[in-house]
């Protein structure tokens, strides 16, 4: 009789002691995941309602304000970019690289940087990269350094999106028809004041770009649409009030002109609409190109530059991008006037960029929230899953300890759990 009560006593108290070791396993005492609350919405509502434009984490290599100053309407579409890439089937990366974007050091991160299956293959002295697709002889990345400038010299959305389709089918020997492809663009942008002072000191140095083809509506535009800003063979040594003063410079308002539809415009027949609806037509069109890309990045914010391209693309970098702030144009020392003056110039540049910034960092932060509901969720379910297990252990306990001739089974299956039980803990420590 005082044998049987011992083990009616037994079984609640070995199920109290494993109901307590759980729960310190499951919710340790430095650990605030585990609360009760009377309104619990469920994970996804209660993360996922009443979004805050309100950084939580700094970079070293990026200094952030703590609010984003809301000034554009972004819907929640704009801001949920993910993009399933395709490598293995016809989809294309499409690079834009506008000039003095920061898009060199960019484009060599998507030849060299990025893990894949199968590897672009670099070979030293070489300037492009063979970036084909696992197990095909067919290039997943068109770019400068992959296919090189096949569609014209930093060739612009205008011009992209009317040659790059058939590029591609050319070189990979497919049929437009019966090969639908889907083309994701990407692109740089940067700061408009210092993309301009570093385009001048290039300029200066030599550089002319007079190969760009500038095509639009299936041709280039003539001498008298496009005049030249200098009689030589290039510009060097220009002063900045020399390269200011040129009306057809088309380092003004650059990254506008190559992210818009210049067809809208009738191209660079500059009397085909007046200069005020012109600029208010490219500047839309600017935006609507940009806000659909499938991705771009600003050379000011390099570290989260390169966490929304994983984000968008599924795709990791193998090293990290690093934040170069000393650049040529850093080291321009201008006044204030000068600065007005170039931000008169870039006014639609200045405008793009604003609006940019603000999508930039609202999707940053879309993503970093989104990633933290991912991870609660993740480590909600394997809460579950632990609970689920003492639950299944707890019953085989009960079942065990009902029988005397089972007696030896429970303190078997007791020296065996606390054994487990002991190791996890260890781990955890």
């Amino acid at each position: 009789m005082e044998e049987k009560f011992n083990r009616l006593i037994f079984i609640p108290i070995a199920a109290v002691l494993f109901l307590m070791i759980g729960y310190q396993y499951v919710c340790p005492a430095d650990s605030n995941t585990c609360y009760f609350r009377s309104d619990d919405k469920g994970l996804f509502q209660r993360y996922s309602s009443g979004f805050e434009l309100v950084y939580t984490e700094q970079e070293t290599d990026e200094d952030l304000p703590s609010k984003i100053t809301s000034r554009f309407n972004f819907t929640e579409r704009n801001l949920d970019r993910h993009v399933d890439f395709n490598i293995r089937g016809d989809d294309v990366m499409v690079f834009l690289h506008i000039q003095k974007t920061g898009g060199t050091t960019f484009g060599r991160h998507l030849v060299k940087n990025i893990q894949l299956e199968q590897p672009c293959d670099c070979m030293p002295g070489q300037r492009k990269c063979t970036c084909h697709r696992p197990g095909r002889a067919e290039s997943w990345l068109f770019s400068r350094f992959s296919t090189g400038w096949s569609c014209g010299l930093h060739a612009d959305w205008t011009e992209l999106t009317s040659c790059v389709p058939t590029v591609m089918n050319k070189r990979d020997k497919k049929s437009a028809q019966k090969n639908k492809r889907n083309f994701y663009y990407i692109t740089m942008l940067r700061d408009p004041v210092s993309r301009y002072l570093s385009e001048w000191k290039h300029v200066q140095r030599g550089a002319t770009w007079k190969t760009a083809l500038h095509m639009c509506d299936g041709r280039p535009p003539t001498e008298d649409e496009l005049p030249a800003c200098y009689s030589g063979e290039d510009w060097t040594g220009v002063p900045l009030t020399d390269f200011m003063s040129c009306p057809s410079n088309l380092a003004n308002n650059r990254q506008v002109r190559m992210l818009a539809d210049l067809s809208l415009v009738g191209c660079y027949n500059m009397s085909s609409v007046s200069e005020l609806e012109r600029g208010q037509v490219l500047l839309a069109s600017a935006k609507a190109n940009l806000r659909n890309m499938a991705f771009y990045g600003l050379t000011e914010f390099q570290r989260k530059t390169q966490y929304l391209f994983e984000r968008t693309f599924g795709l990791r970098f193998i090293r990290a991008f690093t934040q170069i702030n000393s650049t040529r144009a850093a080291s321009v020392g201008i006044s204030e006037k000068v600065r007005w003056r170039i931000e008169g110039l870039n006014a639609l540049d200045v405008e793009l960029y604003e609006y940019a910034k603000e999508l930039f960092l609202r999707r940053y932060q879309y993503n970093r929230q989104k990633q933290h509901q991912e991870e609660r969720l993740r480590r909600w379910q394997e809460r579950q899953q632990r609970q689920r297990l003492h639950r299944t252990y707890l019953a085989e306990l009960w079942r065990l300890g009902g029988g005397g001739e089972e007696e030896e089974q429970v303190k078997g299956l007791e020296e065996v759990t606390t054994t487990e039980d002991y190791s996890s803990q260890v781990v955890r420590w």
